[in-house]
């Protein structure tokens, strides 16, 4: 669905774009508005590079953001299902409320904050679940403490992976960023309106 609608949004941009340069010819004189057409074209060739380089940053910030919500997503994941798997040595009484709740946290992932646009704004109730469950461990044999210190540490680690994967959901593109490429957008399409030569043919 979003390539269809930037799909669209390119379409439609092209399509004023292709209009506003047709309506602009037919006031132009012959030959465009510059006297120098060679000395224009420089011109238009370092705001045609400004922009070029900025989109290209834009781009790359936006490839390691998802990059990085990929990344998280998967870890996060798998350190579910490894949990799930530690809950199983650890005391008999809190075995079936840890896998549970980690399945309850996973489907919480899937159905509450995979589609949410702001999903930093609230955190995982599951997540308090099974941090109030930890509250009550008190391991009691050698493979009990070593399972314990092994779900804090994977804890850890899965709390710093939902991070990583909604901060990437987010974005770190900063605002002045937009507006600066929108601005030089702006720039370079009046500027290229000044290039429409009556003497042309419409195509």
């Amino acid at each position: 669905m979003n390539v269809l609608i930037g799909a669209v949004v390119v379409g439609v941009a092209a399509a004023l774009s292709i209009v506003a340069m047709l309506t602009v010819r037919r006031r132009a004189p012959d030959g465009g508005y510059f006297a120098d057409g060679d000395r224009a074209a420089g011109v238009f060739g370092v705001l045609a590079t400004g922009f070029s380089v900025l989109l290209g940053f834009l781009i790359f910030l936006a490839f390691e953001s998802y990059d990085a919500a990929r990344v998280g997503a998967e870890t996060e994941a798998l350190l579910v299902a490894q949990q799930i798997e530690t809950a199983q040595l650890l005391q008999v009484d809190l075995r079936d409320d840890l896998a549970s709740g980690l399945v309850c946290y996973a489907r919480y992932v899937i159905a509450g904050e995979w589609d949410d646009h702001e999903p930093g704004e609230r955190i995982n109730p599951w997540g308090v679940a099974l941090f109030r469950a930890t509250e009550r461990m008190a391991p009691t044999s050698a493979t009990e403490e070593a399972a314990y210190a092994k779900w804090l540490d994977q804890t850890s680690t899965r709390e710093e992976a939902r991070r990583d994967r909604i901060h990437g959901a987010e974005g770190v593109v900063p605002t002045p960023l937009w507006i600066a490429l929108f601005v030089i957008s702006a720039v370079v399409f009046l500027y290229m309106l000044f290039f429409a030569d009556s003497a042309e043919g419409v195509v």
